[in-house]
Formats: C-alpha cells, structure tokens, sequence
C-alpha cells in the first residue's frame, strides 16, 4: 500500500507576479479549488489509510496568498473535522512575499503554519527574474515581507533561486541574509522545465562555479555561528553521506504517490510535483484521475501508472548500474530527466550533477580534512544541529524545491 508523505495542494493557479523562470502555463488563471474538491480529496487520503504518522500538506503553485485568510480557516477546519485522531497534519505554504501583512502573520502564528518566502538574495539579483506583470522588480515588496515576519516573530525559511551571477557572489549572498536576519536558507537552481530552458544551467563551468560558491557559503557560515542555522543543501547532503550503512536512501519522487499532487479542479498527479501543470500529450499531462470523479483505488489501477512507473523506474535502474552516486541520490529527480534528457529512462542530468554530485563531493572533502577519531559533525556546520531537527526545517525540502 503507497504512503502519501507529502500533499500538494495546488488552490489557485494564479500568480500576481510573473517570474521569468516560471515554468506554469496557467498562472494568469483565477479559478480556485472548490470546497467539495477539498472535502473529496482529504476525505479520501484519511479514509484509504496511505499515510504514516504524519502528513505534511503545502498549499503551492500560484501564489497561496492570493486567496483570503477567510479560505484557508475554512479549509483547515475542515481537514481537521476528516482527521483521524492520532494523525499529525503540518501545514505549509510557499509564497512570493509579496502580499504578507500584518494579517496574514497572525493567522501564520494562529495555524502554526510552516512557511516558506522566495527571495533571490539582494535587489539587482532577486529583480532580475522575479518581477511584477508590468515587468517592475518585486524585491522592495517581498523584503517588506519577511521584515514583517521577523517583527511578528513568525518562523520561516527563505528559498532562493540562484542564477550564474549569484553563484559567483558567495560573500554578498551570505551578507544580505545576515544584514536581513534570515537564518534558515535554502538554495534552488535555475532549472529547464516546461516552456523554460535555463541559461544558468548552460552557463560554462557552472558545475565548478556552484561548488566553489556552496563551498565559500559554508565557509563563510561556519565562521559566523548563529548567523545562518540552517542550510538546507548541506544538512540534506550530510544526512545522505553520514547514515548506517544499512539503511538505503529513501528518494520520495521515484515512489508512486510519496509525493501526491492535486490542482484547482481535482486532477491527481504524482512523482515529482512540477508535473502536474505541465503539457505532455504522450502521458495525459501526467494526469492520473480526477478526485471528484475516481477514488484513491482506481488511481492504483490507472493505465497512465503503469506506464509512468515502468519508465521511471527503469531510469532508477540506469543510475544505480551507472551511476557512482545512487547511494545518496535514489534515482534522481524524473521531472529533471524528462527536461532535460527528454525521457525519465534516463541518468545524469546538468541539474543532478550540480545538486548532488557537487554537494556530496564538497562533505565528501570536508569529511577527508577530519580525523576519524576526533570526528564531530558540529566542527562541520554552522550550528551542529541534529539530523532530526534539520530534516523538518524546511518542510518543502527537497521535493517541493520551487519558489512562490
């Protein structure tokens, strides 16, 4: 029986803003999920049992906030009126910033919300693709944000979407957070998917660039402790690197319905959860079924599955016979190997050499540089945090990795 880990919830299509590499077809649409769209699908998740003892659920893809805070008390009633008892639901958004207030931090604080700002570091780097409709810089707005946030003490972490010229700025990246007291960061790579190709991917020895800036960055935050206490790329690499031998990498996008996706009018999608959204005649538009039409057991049986699994699953074959770094990787990211390589039977990607390959030589090395019997995972982070207490930091991680 599939165990859902991870419920994206796609409420609206629609963004108010228009970021150059946003890959989603729809976001200038204002449909919005309906109540019995919502009452089907948490009904049917808690009723099938395909759950452990939690379940993180991110309201994602427009921008969440673009509907009233009157929506989601709604909404999150009514998942907790279909919650069974000893289950625990963490919810979570992801936005662009833009439209926090005053409002929207005490109802963050009130449902303990797990939240995620987009930000791509200072101004002359963040308003380069993160910009309004009438093509104006965002920045000034989502920084007006998170200073909110701060001021009303609401947790967060931001995401930032590096391009080439922020790969090649470590030292100013990690000034602007600890000038803007942003301690919990998160780094995406500018990807190829959809209608969008990446110019930073295509970048000339971007590979060495992206190893030399994460490694500067760590540097950088080792040596100013309580400044930055968390860094996703490197807590995620280390509990990847670090772990019993025994115990397998468990990669969540390679899992049927680990990683479950749902849109505005109740179409069921799941793998990684960009694909939902995108087009793709040859696989239905990675559509599976239909909430309000089909149940949770008829997915199971879906034609579409069977075809998705089988090649994704032989592109999980290919990296473990081929590939030196399956153990910290599982298989990859299918939605990148469908971009980037055209079929998900496929290995390596530009993106899977960076994020993976690139971060595990950088703990591989810094593993290399201590003695095994003085060994202390603290001397190599900035905090020495727990793997626990790491692994729930940012919710959105590492398989919901796109910005607001």
């Amino acid at each position: 029986m599939p165990t859902i880990q991870l419920l994206v919830v796609q409420p609206t299509p629609f963004c108010n803003i228009d970021c150059k590499y946003c890959y989603l077809p729809n976001r200038t649409s204002k449909a919005v999920i309906a109540r019995k769209t919502l009452y089907n699908l948490f009904s049917q998740v808690f009723s099938s049992g395909w759950f452990g003892d939690g379940l993180s659920v991110v309201w994602h893809a427009g921008e969440p906030l673009v509907l009233p805070i009157a929506f989601y008390r709604d909404a999150f009633g009514l998942v907790e009126s279909l919650r069974p008892p000893r289950l625990q639901v963490v919810h979570s958004f992801q936005t662009n910033g833009t439209l926090i207030d005053d409002d929207w931090c005490a109802f963050f604080a009130e449902a303990q919300i797990n939240l995620g700002v987009s930000i791509d570091g200072p101004r002359h780097f963040h308003d380069r693709n993160r910009l309004t409709r009438s093509g104006r810089g965002t920045f000034d707005r989502t920084i007006a944000g998170i200073r909110l946030l701060r001021r009303h003490s609401i947790p967060f972490h931001v995401i930032s979407v590096l391009s080439a010229a922020s790969i090649a700025s470590p030292r100013e990246m990690f000034d602007f957070y600890v000038a803007e007291g942003i301690e919990r960061v998160c780094f995406n790579i500018e990807e190829s998917e959809g209608d969008h190709i990446s110019e930073t991917l295509r970048a000339s020895g971007i590979e060495a660039a992206y190893y030399r800036f994460l490694g500067e960055f760590w540097k950088l935050s080792a040596a100013a402790p309580g400044k930055i206490k968390f860094l996703r790329e490197i807590e995620t690499a280390l509990q990847q690197v670090i772990r019993p031998k025994e115990v397998q990498f468990y990669n969540q996008l390679v899992q049927p319905f680990a990683v479950t996706s749902i849109d505005w009018a109740g179409n069921i999608s799941t793998f990684s959860p960009e694909l939902l959204g995108l087009k793709n005649p040859a696989y239905n538009n990675f559509i599976l079924g239909n909430v309000n039409r089909a149940t949770f057991a008829d997915l199971l049986d879906s034609p579409l599955l069977v075809r998705l699994s089988a090649d994704i699953d032989a592109g999980v074959a290919m990296c473990r016979d081929q590939c030196e770094y399956f153990s910290v990787c599982g298989g990859g990211e299918p939605v990148n190997k469908l971009a980037e390589n055209g079929t998900f039977a496929s290995t390596e990607t530009a993106y899977c050499r960076l994020t993976k390959m690139r971060t595990t030589d950088l703990i591989l090395k810094a593993l290399d540089q201590i003695s095994p019997d003085g060994f202390d995972r603290g001397s190599i982070t900035s905090e020495g945090e727990r793997f626990d207490e790491a692994a729930v930091s940012c919710e959105t991680s590492p398989s919901m990795r796109r910005t607001g």
